[in-house]
């Protein structure tokens, strides 16, 4: 079976030591796993943990051994320092999870990997290393020249796809047109049929108090959602809106929906990330390959100690899994 790529994240993080407690127990990793990484940082954090795998770098994805015990790495770039501090921000390791991310979206891309989980990088370190990304979202939209793209975060009882992302509050309003809110439904719609039987129930969440009580709050549910839903039911798509933001999650985690389009940030993921962030999984819809991340950062506090629960990095994968599929 042809591997899922796994980028190891910020070196300085806890990245290293959740992919390696990860992918200690392949009765839980769904099928082989490549590593893109630096495999004297894994090896670093393998004192640490101590799992007992071997850190095996190869030189692309058909030398991968594959085989229990083993963790194939696919190094990318010069090593990094065996002294490079642990959870601190460093321009170094900003440059090096880029490097990481890029090699792993060229893989998926080309078809050499069936799809990539990543591990959490750092957007402080990204921007000290010159890169105008705030995140991995952005750099794979980039590399692989998508323009309609949205961020879906996920647990098992809840999906949230966000209309906005990395934006100021004033600057997420204003960005907020109809045919965003259509895109957004459309690439929701067409994540979900890879995995629901039937057409998906998609909820709208309203950007104003009471969805804007008919304008009484702000004519934004009026002018921009609404068309936007209408345009989508007129397309055959199973969409409601837009939803009143403050009982519309607790539906669809009771079961009437699908997933909710959260207009933006904060709005879409509290309610996900209140859940749990041990389950929680971000995936990039829109892309041209299945991608999946850990819902949580590099926790620089916990770098080095050994207890970083990898947890979430093992939901990831097996959402990659289920999509790739």
């Amino acid at each position: 079976m042809t591997p899922i790529a796994l980028t190891m994240g910020d070196p300085c993080g806890i990245g290293p030591e959740i992919v390696l407690r990860a992918c200690a127990d392949p009765s839980r990793v769904p099928g082989p796993v490549l590593v893109v990484g630096d495999p004297g940082v894994l090896a670093r954090a393998e004192r640490v943990v101590r799992t007992g795998l071997a850190v095996n770098p190869v030189a692309g994805p058909e030398e991968a051994a594959h085989e229990p015990g083993v963790l194939d790495v696919l190094p990318v770039g010069e090593r990094l320092p065996a002294d490079l501090p642990l959870g601190a921000v460093d321009a170094r390791a900003g440059a090096a999870s880029y490097a990481y991310v890029r090699r792993a979206g060229e893989l998926a891309l080309g078809g050499a990997v069936r799809a990539m989980t990543t591990a959490p990088v750092n957007k402080e370190a990204l921007r000290l290393a010159g890169i105008p990304h705030p995140g991995h979202t952005e750099i794979l939209a980039e590399l692989s020249g998508t323009s309609d793209y949205a961020m879906m975060m996920a647990d098992d009882r809840l999906r949230v796809v966000l209309v906005t992302v990395h934006q100021s509050l004033r600057d997420a309003i204003d960005a907020l047109t109809p045919a965003r809110e259509l895109d957004v439904i459309r690439l929701t719609d067409r994540t979900l049929r890879r995995s629901t039987p039937s057409a998906p129930r998609i909820a709208v969440a309203g950007l104003n108090p009471h969805a804007g009580e008919n304008g009484l709050f702000g004519r934004e549910d009026l002018d921009v959602i609404a068309p936007a839903v209408a345009a989508a039911r007129a397309e055959g798509i199973d969409a409601h809106g837009p939803l009143p933001a403050d009982t519309v999650f607790m539906r669809a985690r009771a079961g009437e929906f699908d997933a909710v389009v959260a207009q933006y940030h904060d709005q879409g993921l509290i309610p996900v990330k209140y859940l749990g962030l041990q389950h929680g999984v971000n995936i990039t819809v829109g892309l041209p390959f299945v991608r999946t991340s850990v819902d949580h950062g590099t926790a620089f506090d916990l770098a080095g100690t050994g207890t970083a629960d990898h947890t979430a990095l093992l939901t990831a994968l097996r959402h990659a899994d289920a999509l790739a599929r």
